[in-house]
């Protein structure tokens, strides 16, 4: 399975909705959005108002990435908003097992992103319940940043230890994706690509192609 979700973060907010209609048009399966609160990730994005907005004018699945300190006080807010799934940081949230069984009684798919230096080993107590887990590949709060190596071997050592403990839920990473390191990624385990500059810098329909090919599913 090979999917590409192009995160908004680096889209041209002054022609959001196009953008978003163009990567739809050239095939992009999901549509990635970073909620970073200024605490959990220095960095602010943006919130419930602008998944209204984009939702009505796309049928795509949002993947909405919560970057926020205690997720659950919002969840049901952005389910209203049009999240199909929610992914919360295991860093982020006192109580994970709550916070992951909330997002599912939500009627929505939940995932668990860790951080660069977070061990898989977090996900063991809920590991059997989530839709997805996000290895991000980078530090979490700016877009444009270069992949870490490193990252590359969790991605393995997650693929494997799925398949050891039987669990079903689909690997992420989000982080400096390109077309120079997504083979490789894909390789490693990876299953859904997080990717922004190298989306929605230049010209959207051919950057889409680009990774479908570079994986060899192309169109």
């Amino acid at each position: 399975m090979f999917k590409l979700a192009p995160s908004i973060l680096a889209a041209d907010f002054n022609k959001l909705g196009e953008q978003i209609a163009c990567a739809e048009k050239a095939g992009a399966d999901e549509l990635h959005i970073d909620v970073m609160d200024g605490v959990f990730v220095p960095s602010i994005s943006f919130g419930m108002p602008v998944i209204t907005s984009i939702r009505k004018e796309s049928k795509m699945f949002f993947d909405v990435h919560l970057m926020i300190t205690e997720p659950i006080r919002y969840l049901e807010e952005f389910v209203n908003a049009g999240a199909d799934g929610i992914t919360v940081h295991a860093e982020a949230c006192s109580n994970l097992t709550e916070t992951v069984r909330k997002i599912k009684a939500l009627g929505v798919r939940a995932g668990v992103s860790i951080k660069p230096a977070t061990p898989i080993s977090v996900l063991a107590e809920v590991e059997q319940e989530l839709d997805r887990v996000l290895v991000m590949t980078v530090e979490p709060g700016f877009g444009g940043q270069k992949l870490i190596p490193e990252c590359v071997e969790k991605v393995k050592e997650l693929a494997s230890h799925r398949k050891e403990v039987s669990a079903s839920f689909d690997i992420q990473v989000d982080g400096g994706i390109g077309l120079s390191n997504v083979k490789s990624v894909y390789e490693a385990g990876a299953e859904v690509f997080v990717a922004g500059t190298a989306v929605f810098r230049g010209d959207i329909l051919q950057n889409v192609k680009a990774f479908k090919e570079e994986i060899g599913i192309a169109d």
